[in-house]
């Protein structure tokens, strides 16, 4: 359950070390995002000299997030932190994903993202 002001980890090699979501798409009333939606965020750390800098804004999809989210199944998926993966229009803006993926992320549409991650769960 993401909302505007979360502070997100970013799960990609950008240079983008924690960023602050400011934006849930998805209609003008809604509050929350969970695995798979697109917010749009500010970088509020980075590493010098990277992709991405400090104060600037990007797109990014939802990967992992801390709130238990229920599966079509009936089993249900938590992770220990609430992470991003920036994104380039649809595409990831890094060449590489750290930290396990959902499978949810690939019945989105965001098959770059799976193909890159580490794991999958």
């Amino acid at each position: 359950m993401i909302q505007t002001r979360t502070m997100l980890k970013v799960a990609d090699n950008t240079g983008a070390k924690i960023a602050q979501c400011i934006r849930v798409f998805g209609g003008s009333k809604r509050k929350y995002g969970q695995l798979g939606d697109i917010i749009k965020v500010v970088i509020k750390k980075a590493e010098p000299r990277k992709i991405v800098k400090a104060k600037e804004k990007h797109r990014a999809v939802i990967v992992r997030q801390r709130k238990t989210y229920r599966r079509a199944d009936g089993s249900y998926i938590r992770f220990d932190d609430n992470a991003i993966v920036l994104l380039d229009g649809q595409e990831p803006k890094g060449s590489r994903v750290f930290g396990p993926i959902p499978r949810e992320i690939r019945e989105k549409g965001f098959i770059k993202i799976v193909s890159l991650a580490e794991e999958i769960v």
